[in-house]
């Protein structure tokens, strides 16, 4: 296979013009209204050598694979997760797919909890992520107490073992009292000392000011990044994210912020939206939308048929230059019933619930580049010269092509190589749900 070559080309390639990497200096043509540039990649010892216009050479003195104008992309960068708790859906379902049931459900599940648990079913997740083409990801972790503890004790192993396939980040997930007492405080010494991300749940409440001070002060004195869940709700009234983004400017916060749902936001007057978009803007947050698990979990009512997809004002933020990213969320677990761990799926249906298409652009980037940059990962989630070949091909010749079909047969290579796509047998985790 070409794929065991040191030293090969992959000639007429559609590569999305949005994830080149700026600086590298060549042209070539585009392909009719879908931002994608037909160029042909040289490969030398698992990194990216030379990338030229299609047909710059008439010969190769290599070996080269014509790919005919299938697509090819950088790998993915996941951004907002849940390994902890995923894959437990089997043991701990959901009863009636609501919110509410979804906290009933995780809760009575984490008392299961033990370190070959936690361990089995995050390395389940990881290898499912592996195969589907992601290289980075950040998991939240429930962060109470002990299982605070554990859990991140877990993490730190798989990171380890994990670290020459998977770029692995953790945040802290707690209600943002917990940081108001004592635990709070031995909390943001576990996460600096994992060199994690400090961040919680944010919640309308008289004290948000005085919780959000105080995971501030923790996460400078420490000299952590935030990650918070905000406005996962159908409330018009729930703002916590323009509380975040006043906080960062009251504090002259430096170190990045990320924001996950702000479902909120797609439901308030439009002047309101707007006055917490300019100030996610000036505040230099990046938001990142889970749009398959509010899909699946917001505007649940018995026997009613739900009329909001749940997801934030993704092209009015991106129109206001905040960096948007979109994510997995859960997995088989009470909050989402279903996925696997493939971001190709969450870009496809992202594209379907927020109609990030007409034209396509560079929303490629969301599920690739801006979530690396919002992990500080500058040369992860593109292609250019001198990077890794941490490629995707696809099958798929264009965008139709391409969110047309499953793309199960695509093609992952890490560092010009091509790895194995056999998923993981759900029946490895069975031992774990025996009753």
């Amino acid at each position: 296979m070409i794929f065991d070559s040191n030293h090969y080309w992959l000639r007429n390639a559609h590569v999305p013009a949005s994830l080149i990497m700026s600086g590298n200096k060549w042209t070539s043509r585009k392909a009719a209204n879908d931002g994608l540039l037909l160029v042909d990649l040289e490969i030398v010892d698992g990194a990216i050598s030379t990338i030229l216009s299609a047909g710059t050479y008439d010969t190769y003195t290599h070996p080269s694979l014509d790919l005919k104008g299938r697509m090819v992309w950088a790998c993915f960068v996941d951004l907002h997760t849940h390994l902890d708790k995923g894959h437990s859906w089997t043991r701990t379902p959901n009863p009636d797919g609501t919110f509410d049931s979804a906290l009933i459900a995780a809760k009575s599940d984490a008392k299961k909890w033990t370190a070959e648990d936690v361990y089995r079913r995050m390395e389940f997740g990881l290898k499912c992520s592996y195969v589907h083409g992601t290289k980075a990801i950040r998991t939240h972790i429930d962060s109470f107490g002990k299982q605070g503890e554990m859990s991140f004790s877990v993490f730190r192993d798989l990171r380890e073992q994990w670290r020459d396939r998977m770029i692995l980040q953790a945040v802290s997930l707690v209600p943002l009292d917990y940081f108001l007492a004592p635990e709070g405080e031995a909390l943001a010494d576990l996460v600096a000392q994992s060199n994690g991300i400090l961040g919680g749940v944010v919640y309308m409440n008289p004290d948000i000011d005085q919780q959000l001070y105080r995971v501030f002060a923790l996460a400078k004195e420490r000299k952590l990044h935030l990650d918070f869940h905000s406005d996962e709700t159908n409330d018009p009234n729930s703002m916590t994210l323009r509380y975040i983004a006043q906080a960062v400017l009251r504090h002259q916060y430096k170190s990045k912020v990320v924001c996950g749902h702000c479902c909120s936001l797609s439901v308030q007057e439009n002047t309101e939206a707007n006055k917490t978009i300019q100030l996610v803007r000036k505040a230099g947050i990046g938001v990142v939308s889970l749009p398959m698990c509010n899909l699946y979990l917001q505007g649940r009512l018995p026997k009613q048929t739900p009329r909001w997809r749940g997801v934030t004002l993704l092209h009015e933020l991106k129109a206001a230059k905040v960096p948007v990213a979109i994510a997995s969320d859960n997995c088989r677990d009470p909050f989402f019933a279903f996925g696997d761990h493939d971001a190709f799926e969450v870009f496809n249906m992202s594209v379907r619930i927020a109609q990030l298409d007409h034209p396509y652009g560079d929303w490629v980037n969301a599920i690739t580049s801006t979530p690396a940059d919002l992990m500080g990962l500058p040369d992860v989630g593109r292609i250019g010269v001198g990077l890794p070949a941490d490629l995707i091909i696809f099958k798929a010749r264009n965008y139709s092509e391409l969110l047309s079909r499953s793309q199960h047969d695509r093609i992952v290579l890490r560092d010009g190589k091509a790895i194995e796509t056999a998923l993981p047998d759900y029946a490895e985790l069975d031992d774990l749900f025996v009753k």
